[in-house]
């Protein structure tokens, strides 16, 4: 099980070094891991557009197929233009790529909305649309698109319950954090090690 986790998010030395550490086999091919971790990084540290040719490159029909991902990153795309400051550029960006996906669907329409919304603010991080600005929401797309590849690689889905509580996790700890909560906070996943508060 641990392996499998580990793998499916893309954590290749974990993985590796639970196996080797257990004793147990390889359950999955873990150099097949390698494009999914470059994207995944790739997604993470906004590089957007490198993330969507890497996609394309491994599996040129996965965002034909998927409409609603293909929007999810150039969503992203566009966040990163905001973030970065490039206003003409962001909204020449939603006016050429995003608009028609908007008109076609009235949920992408709402989240291109609240993705605009950002720019009527001076300072987007302190908008009620910050959370699109958040390094969470890139981890969100990040796990979407690696579903979306194991999928497409006819691996089974890396939605089950499992990781849907390491994501509660991380999220309930993030929350706790910002309110300065003292608490026994998982610090490693991996080996799910917990300190003590401080």
């Amino acid at each position: 099980l641990q392996v499998y986790l580990n793998s499916s998010e893309g954590f290749k030395e974990a993985a590796e070094k639970f196996q080797q550490e257990s004793g147990v086999g390889p359950t999955v091919e873990l150099n097949s891991m390698d494009d999914r971790i470059r994207i995944r990084d790739a997604v993470q540290n906004g590089r957007i557009q490198e993330a969507t040719d890497l996609v394309n490159q491994l599996h040129p029909e996965l965002l034909d197929n998927d409409r609603y991902l293909y929007f999810h990153l150039q969503q992203l795309h566009l966040i990163e233009l905001i973030r970065t400051g490039r206003i003409e550029e962001a909204l020449q960006f939603a006016q050429e790529q995003l608009s028609e996906a908007g008109e076609a669907d009235d949920n992408i329409l709402s989240e291109l909305e609240r993705t605009l919304a950002l720019l009527a603010f001076e300072e987007p991080m302190k908008s009620p649309f910050s959370d699109l600005l958040h390094p969470s929401h890139r981890q969100k797309i990040a796990s979407e698109l690696n579903t979306a590849i194991l999928k497409m690689e006819h691996r089974e889905s890396t939605s089950p319950r499992l990781n849907n509580l390491l994501k509660m996790i991380l999220w309930a700890q993030d929350e706790l954090d910002k309110k300065k909560v003292k608490y026994p906070k998982m610090t490693d996943l991996g080996s799910a090690t917990i300190e003590n508060p401080k």
